[in-house]
């Protein structure tokens, strides 16, 4: 089964770099489990909160720039946040990333805090 973003989806993305837009149009065509972007650009006062609230660690988040996302897995109607359904999504968004010769990372690869939600464009080729 194909699958499409959602409006609120959609919405979500703007400001997000194009690259990743189409990392994530080609993942959610590919994945065998439905996901929803929850967030995309955020404001320095958005990422403070999260690092306030122990979400998140850094203040340098690739969300300033627009080159990071988070996703939900979405089972029915249901948000999931269960482990196993990640590396599924993860799949399907490596494999986006290959076939567009856009790299990204996955922050459930991180060997530390790590974030299975999170994906951002490579710093390497994406400053």
């Amino acid at each position: 089964m194909a699958f499409r973003f959602s409006a609120r989806s959609r919405s979500r993305m703007q400001g997000v770099h194009r690259d990743l837009i189409r990392v994530a149009e080609r993942a959610i065509a590919l994945t065998e489990v439905d996901f929803m972007i929850t967030e995309g650009l955020r404001t320095p006062a958005r990422q403070a909160e999260l690092v306030k609230a122990g979400a998140s660690r850094t203040l340098n988040s690739r969300h300033l720039t627009g080159h990071a996302i988070d996703v939900a897995a979405m089972i029915g109607s249901e948000v999931r946040w269960d482990w196993p359904l990640y590396p599924r999504i993860a799949k399907a968004f490596k494999q986006a990333s290959k076939e567009l010769a856009l790299p990204i990372i996955w922050g459930g690869d991180w060997p530390r805090l790590r974030d299975g939600p999170h994906f951002e464009l490579d710093r390497k080729v994406y400053p």
